[in-house]
C-alpha cells in the first residue's frame, strides 16, 4: 500500500517566501546590520567619547559609575583580600545610548535617502505617456468594411 506524505498547503507559499524573497533579504539585512552596528561602536568608543572625554576634563565614560552600599551581606573579598564592590555603571550605559543614537541617525538618512530614490523613481513613471488605447472590436471590424467598401469603388 502506498501512502505518499501529503504536504500542507501553506508549504509552497513558505517556501517562496523563504527562499526567494523576505527571509533572505532579512537575512543579508541582519548580518550587515550586525557589521555596521560594530563599525558604530568604535566609532563611538575610540572617536566620538574620547573628544566627548577633553570636554569632561579627560574622564574615561568607562570608568563612570556609582559605588553601591552592601546591605545584607558582609564585603566580599577577592583572591588578593580587597574588597569588589558593587557598582551601577552608568558611563557604559551613556555610551550605548550614544552609540544607538549615531546608528539610529545613520539608519534615519539611509531611509529616507531611499525614499527619495522612490520617489524620484515614481516621478519618472508618472511622467511617461500613457500608450494610446487599442481600437475595440467594433472599431477593428467598422475599419475592415471601410478598406473593403474603397476596395470595390
Amino acid at each position: 500500500m502506498n501512502n505518499p506524505v501529503k504536504k500542507p498547503k501553506w508549504w509552497d507559499e513558505f517556501i517562496a517566501f523563504a527562499v526567494k524573497g523576505n527571509a533572505m533579504a532579512l537575512a543579508v539585512g541582519t548580518i550587515i546590520g550586525a557589521a555596521f552596528s560594530t563599525i558604530t561602536k568604535s566609532l563611538t568608543d575610540d572617536i566620538i567619547m574620547p573628544i566627548v572625554a577633553i570636554f569632561m576634563g579627560g574622564i574615561d565614560f568607562s570608568e563612570l559609575k556609582i559605588v553601591l552600599p552592601r546591605l545584607f551581606s558582609d564585603p566580599v573579598l577577592d583572591e588578593a583580600g580587597h574588597e569588589v564592590l558593587n557598582t551601577l555603571n552608568y558611563g557604559n550605559f551613556l555610551s550605548a545610548v550614544i552609540n544607538f543614537l549615531i546608528l539610529a541617525l545613520v539608519v534615519f538618512f539611509l531611509v529616507k535617502g531611499l525614499n527619495k530614490l522612490a520617489e524620484i523613481g515614481k516621478k519618472k513613471e508618472e511622467a511617461a505617456p500613457p500608450a494610446p488605447p487599442k481600437p475595440s472590436n467594433e472599431e477593428l471590424l467598422l475599419t475592415e468594411i471601410r478598406d473593403l467598401l474603397k476596395e470595390q469603388k
